[in-house]
């Protein structure tokens, strides 16, 4: 009797741990690290993975102008890649609110050592955020609960004036803290100009 117990046992947990949940869960996971894989693929060839950014926003483009609508859709889209745009340009840690005695400072002056900019928002995070924002955009222009009637040029109105604003205020501190946020140009401290690492991801 023990034994046909156990053996029932057993065979309840094995039934409870193939039920369809559990199965679900494998596959989500399966595909969640698949494509993890395919994403840390695409990571060196930064020239391919922008041309195919821009195809999908020139598709997003298209399709909105075509059903010309959606455009709170696209005002949200806007902002979205405003904020993601104000972190691609700043530094990792604000100057403003950084202790001088701690630890190494952007270059103030030419002759410095030559310091790669740190992002606040990596180029990869950029281009995998604005492009899974076009993509989501785009499918939600396939549900017409998302059209929502509006005068579209004050939207764009709204947009240049708080793209403009923003950009401003950036400059500024850019200026203010004397730093620019690419890496072209910038002297080594062996005399020699730097060959930005983002420019020679560009090659295959």
């Amino acid at each position: 009797m023990d034994i046909n117990g156990a053996g029932a046992g057993a065979g309840a947990n094995d039934a409870s741990s193939s039920t369809p949940s559990s199965a679900v869960t494998k596959l989500t996971t399966s595909a969640s690290k698949s494509f993890q894989h395919f994403l840390d693929k695409t990571t060196p060839f930064l020239l391919y993975r922008w041309i195919a950014f821009f195809f999908i926003a020139l598709l997003y483009v298209v399709r909105v102008y075509l059903v010309e609508g959606f455009y709170v859709i696209s005002y949200a889209l806007g902002i979205y890649i405003l904020n993601l745009l104000i972190g691609f340009l700043s530094p990792q840690v604000d100057p403003e609110f950084q202790d001088l005695s701690d630890g190494p400072t952007l270059p103030t002056r030419e002759t410095d050592e030559f310091r790669p900019f740190v992002r606040r928002l990596p180029e990869f995070k950029f281009w995998y955020s604005i492009t899974k924002a076009f993509c989501i955009a785009f499918v939600l222009t396939f549900f017409s609960a998302f059209d929502v009637p509006v005068f579209w040029p004050i939207l764009l109105f709204y947009w240049v004036v708080l793209f403009t604003l923003t950009m401003r205020k950036q400059i500024r501190h850019m200026l203010k803290y004397k730093y620019v946020p690419f890496s072209f140009g910038k002297q080594r401290y062996d005399g020699k100009k730097a060959a930005s690492s983002e420019s020679e991801d560009l090659l295959p």
